[in-house]
């Protein structure tokens, strides 16, 4: 089972955690919505839970709740930045299709 990130995320996320001054890393998870079925959930890591996996990526953890994790092992999550917009970008080797707008996929 694995998390990756790129350079770029790893940075971002180092920033992202320095100014907020706490927090233990990001966390990655999956909810059931949009057009596709899924969506990612990108947010703060602030204590772990009992059923939570830990990847250690560039000195950054990537914490993921084990019913997630099913849905997202083996993705590479990049930082990009596209004119005055920017993202985390997910490479996910389970995603079987997407929607048109990409925010939600299927498995």
């Amino acid at each position: 089972m694995s998390i990756s990130l790129t350079p770029a995320a790893a940075e971002r996320v180092r920033t992202f955690m320095a100014s907020r001054g706490m927090g233990i890393g990001l966390r990655l998870g999956v909810k059931q919505t949009g057009c596709s079925g899924f969506a990612y959930v990108v947010s703060y890591a602030d204590e772990l839970g009992a059923r939570d996996v830990v990847f250690e990526v560039a000195d950054v953890k990537v914490v993921v709740d084990a019913e997630s994790l099913k849905y997202v092992d083996g993705t590479e999550i990049d930082f990009v930045r596209q004119g005055l917009n920017e993202a985390f970008k997910f490479r996910n080797p389970n995603v079987k299709g997407e929607c048109g707008c990409g925010e939600s996929f299927n498995v």
